[in-house]
């Protein structure tokens, strides 16, 4: 038996409504996931990708349904903030079918993570073409202490935002980045031409996952895929992080 959520957040961005509006909908890969939009202005198109409000640049709204009452909806207010910026107004909510506190628990904090993350999209990287690359770690990336060692490993446990990280990815070469977002959980690397997202699963019963957004061109997508796993299941390669 599933039991409702709804997830609620008001956030500041550094953008253009127009540019917050393409995020949200064909640019998900830049800050979140790969989400198969396909640009249309068709209604009855638009309809069946599951788009039940589609207003540029103001709003819009997508909604999934399943069998016993199942759904699963997003909605995106966009609205202009004086003084510049936009406020994008959040709504998720739904049905969790299992561990309802732990799947809340988690859908929440990873809605502050994204968030940020859509923001960093927006400011630095607007519109950009986006090659994207995910995955998670081995067995071991599923310990309680798998995501502070991971941490631990990169030199990022005392630095704030700001602070520089220096990665030796083998196929890609050196990232020169910084620390742009750090809590518990998550943690969050800017490069000149890519955000890296690291996500402490391992606290909501997963293991510790990544996805590297990255903005310049001709990148492998194959190839990048390759390396940046076995970048990060090296990092797990002794049974903990």
């Amino acid at each position: 038996m599933g039991k409702s959520f709804d997830i609620r957040r008001e956030v500041a961005l550094e953008a253009t409504p127009e540019q917050v509006f393409a995020a949200v909908t064909e640019g998900a890969a830049g800050w979140m996931f790969p989400t198969g939009f396909q640009p249309t202005d068709d209604p009855e198109q638009l309809a069946a990708q599951g788009f039940v409000e589609f207003d540029p640049p103001n709003k819009v709204a997508h909604r999934m349904e399943g069998p016993d009452g199942w759904f699963n909806a997003l909605e995106y207010v966009i609205e202009t903030r004086d003084g510049g910026g936009v406020t994008l107004r959040y709504v998720h909510s739904g049905v969790f079918t299992d561990d309802w506190d732990t799947q809340y628990d988690g859908a929440g904090k990873h809605t502050e993570f994204y968030l940020h993350t859509l923001n960093q999209y927006v400011k630095y990287f607007p519109g950009r073409e986006t090659t994207y690359v995910a995955g998670s770690g081995p067995e071991s990336a599923g310990a309680p202490e798998a995501f502070a060692m991971f941490c631990v490993q990169l030199g990022v446990m005392q630095g704030g935002p700001g602070a520089p990280v220096t990665l030796d990815v083998p196929g890609v070469g050196q990232v020169d980045a910084v620390v742009d977002f750090r809590n518990a959980n998550f943690l969050g690397l800017r490069s000149a031409d890519s955000l890296i997202r690291i996500f402490g699963r391992n606290a909501f019963g997963d293991r510790v996952g990544y996805s590297v957004h990255q903005f310049a061109e001709g990148v492998d997508q194959a190839k990048s895929q390759e390396a940046w796993q076995a970048w990060f299941d090296g990092h797990f390669a002794g049974g903990t992080a």
